[in-house]
């Protein structure tokens, strides 16, 4: 895939992220009745929270994927012993 494309849809996705972080920003602020911050604001809050999400997806993920790897081993050997 050419790289300029790469770093456009990175840029797109990341874009995207952060507008419905806000967007569920505003709605929690409405739903518990506070005053939605400016924009400025609003875009930091989400910029933190959108890095958060990903340190806690990295982590899970990596913990998934082992789980699953072991379990397919297991499975694998449990197969092969039946050979």
């Amino acid at each position: 895939m050419d790289e300029d494309l790469k770093k456009g849809l990175k840029k797109m996705g990341k874009s995207a992220e952060l507008k419905l972080t806000e967007s569920l920003l505003r709605w929690k602020y409405r739903k518990e009745g506070k005053v939605i911050p400016d924009d400025e604001n609003l875009g930091e809050q989400s910029k933190v929270i959108a890095e958060q999400a990903h340190k806690i997806i990295a982590k899970r993920g990596k913990s998934i994927w082992g789980e699953l790897t072991k379990a397919y081993r297991k499975n694998r050997n449990r197969g092969e012993s039946k050979d």
